[in-house]
């Protein structure tokens, strides 16, 4: 028997596998795919994340593998650089960015070099909650494990088996993103567009070697924008430049993967663990990929269910605590995050009475801001917290 059997090697079970391995516990990965492949997905860890990948000790092996350290985060707006923000301030390490599948297979090794057993190729057809709890695989094998940890994203069936129901907010955003190569912009910067009154916005990642994740995000209402596959590359550019990137960023830019275009809205389960079954990652809570949070709630999980798993031997009971968590600080990002969704991309009389009200005061008070980048979860998302961002704390004039 197992003491973890892991569902999907990608950042959260691969991470979870070294760590617990190398505690001495005896883990195995299963991952379908034995080649990762490019997607759109995930490719910057906010320097709250990094906090949290420092505390598992996996920073440094992504910095040598494939991560690209990002210091700075840039504003534009009307085709100009409004302001640059020296993101390692605040918490005292930089964003890192990276080609998802580089990280996914350096983390994989990691696991494998940290005694972990993956399997890769291997498909699940079935998780059974229980104690112990098991996973049944597409050649009939049963496995048995003390803890089933669910890792396998967003659209995790492992979840569906656990019995665990998932709940989604509206869908009130559209993202679309490419890999780009080449773009006319320094690699050392998140670079930032928003254009409230359109609802739109646009935000490019670096990733190392002159590439770069580009996405373009748009409200739901109104005209549909069929940006989607090769075809779409050129409309995909010109919706960035009319939300106000600079053309210049794309005179020389070269397509290196997918263009796609997917909902922008956050998927949830009420608590992450049944009877020997926990989630971690988008399988227990996706946020909005708008505000780039998700590798950082994802480390956040991994690390708060390992501490958990070493506190006691009562694996339930450390499962519970770990899902206890995760409900407070998830639900302190969603707050913090919806409150910054509202502000810039609702639309309508009221959105602008809200942004004429708001805006300046932030323009000229940058510590009202809900800094999600730096703090994630840890940062006031308490009612107070929200009437000072909106600048109702403010008496009229």
């Amino acid at each position: 028997m197992y003491d973890l059997a892991i569902v999907g090697g990608g950042i959260g079970g691969s991470t979870l596998a070294a760590v617990m391995a190398r505690a001495g516990a005896r883990v195995l990965v299963v991952e379908r795919e034995q080649t990762f492949r490019d997607r759109n997905r995930g490719e910057y860890i906010h320097p709250w994340g990094v906090v949290e990948a420092r505390a598992l000790g996996i920073e440094r092996r992504l910095l040598e593998t494939c991560g690209h350290p990002v210091p700075g985060r840039s504003t534009y707006g009307d085709g100009a650089l409004i302001a640059r923000r020296d993101i390692v301030a605040a918490r005292g390490c930089p964003g890192i960015g990276f080609h998802h599948p580089e990280m996914q297979e350096a983390l994989l090794v990691l696991a494998r070099e940290s005694g972990a057993e993956v399997r890769r190729g291997v498909v699940v057809t079935g998780v059974r909650p229980g104690v112990p709890s098991s996973l049944e695989l597409e050649d009939g094998e049963q496995i048995v494990a003390r803890l089933v940890v669910a890792a396998d994203g967003r659209t995790s069936h492992a979840r569906e088996w656990a019995g665990l129901s998932t709940l989604r907010d509206p869908e009130l955003l559209v993202i679309a993103g490419i890999f780009h190569g080449e773009l006319d912009l320094p690699s050392d910067s998140v670079h930032t567009v928003y254009e409230p009154r359109r609802g739109q916005g646009v935000l490019i990642f670096p990733v190392g070697g002159e590439r770069f994740r580009s996405y373009f995000f748009y409200a739901r209402e109104g005209s549909p924008r069929p940006l989607h596959g090769a075809r779409h590359a050129g409309d995909f550019v010109a919706a960035c430049v009319e939300t106000g990137a600079p053309p210049g960023w794309f005179t020389h830019a070269r397509v290196l993967g997918p263009l796609a275009s997917f909902e922008a809205c956050d998927r949830w389960v009420e608590r992450p663990h049944r009877e020997g079954v926990a989630l971690i990652g988008d399988a227990a809570a996706a946020t909005d990929p708008t505000f780039g949070d998700g590798l950082s709630l994802t480390l956040r999980d991994v690390r708060t269910l390992r501490d958990q798993l070493l506190a006691t031997s009562d694996w339930g009971a450390a499962a519970e605590a770990y899902a206890e968590e995760h409900v407070r600080y998830y639900g302190a990002l969603r707050r913090i995050q919806g409150w910054t969704r509202e502000l810039l991309y609702e639309r309508g009389p009221a959105a602008e009475a809200r942004r004429a009200r708001a805006l300046p005061l932030l323009a000229r008070e940058p510590d009202r801001r809900l800094d999600y980048g730096t703090w994630g979860p840890d940062g006031p998302s308490d009612e107070d917290a929200r009437r000072r961002f909106y600048g109702e704390d403010q008496k009229a004039l």
